[in-house]
């Protein structure tokens, strides 16, 4: 039975764009899959800690060295990689905070690197591959080619590369400029922003087309 991973990590509620987009993506996803599973976690809602000194360090240390505190942290890295293992698709939220991803998505990928669970510790293979991972990438501002911007958005770079050893392999859906009906000095920008806002919509459709026709 096919199973989806539903992630979203903003903290803008009923405002957030990036939520609104990975909703329309898993009902897509439903519609494709009428006798499939989804199971959702909400970053935003319900953050994942962040690795400090009591606990960091589980993911090195053998269970039997444990402390609590790192026995705890470990339980949550296997949590959060076997909601993966369950998963045939896995899709993410993924705003823009100040040019980076939400802390919470850093936290979750700090947690899956985990040697012996998402990697391979003799062949340094990651054990996460061979699923789709769609991410909904979504800016306030624009950062494409030519803008004042351009390089600005080190969410959508990194996360391919923080996620790397483990074998996912993000599919990026973007939107842009999505502060501009909010933001007056974004005005004259609306148009763009709403061009953006239907190619990843377009996108979003066609993702489970065949199978759901």
């Amino acid at each position: 039975m096919s199973h989806l991973l539903h992630i979203d990590s903003s903290i803008q509620g009923d405002n957030s764009v990036s939520r609104t987009l990975t909703a329309r993506a898993a009902a897509a996803w439903q519609a494709a899959h009428p006798g499939g599973t989804v199971s959702y976690r909400d970053l935003g809602k319900d953050p994942i800690p962040h690795l400090d000194a009591d606990a960091g360090l589980a993911r090195m240390v053998p269970p039997d060295q444990q402390s609590p505190a790192q026995q705890a942290s470990w339980n949550l890295t296997v949590e959060l990689a076997e909601e993966i293992k369950a998963a045939d698709t896995v899709l993410l939220g993924l705003p823009l905070y100040n040019y980076g991803p939400p802390s919470v998505i850093k936290s979750w990928v700090d947690h899956l690197i985990a040697p012996g669970l998402t990697i391979d510790p003799e062949t340094g293979a990651g054990l996460l591959g061979g699923r789709d991972f769609i991410v909904i990438a979504t800016r306030g501002g624009g950062y494409g080619p030519g803008t004042p911007k351009q390089g600005w958005d080190h969410a959508s770079v990194w996360l391919p590369h923080g996620l790397s050893l483990t074998g996912l392999e993000p599919r990026f859906i973007e939107a842009e400029l999505t502060l501009a009906k909010v933001t007056p000095a974004m005005a004259e920008l609306i148009p763009l922003a709403d061009e953006s806002l239907r190619a990843a919509e377009a996108e979003i459709d066609a993702l489970w087309e065949p199978l759901a026709a």
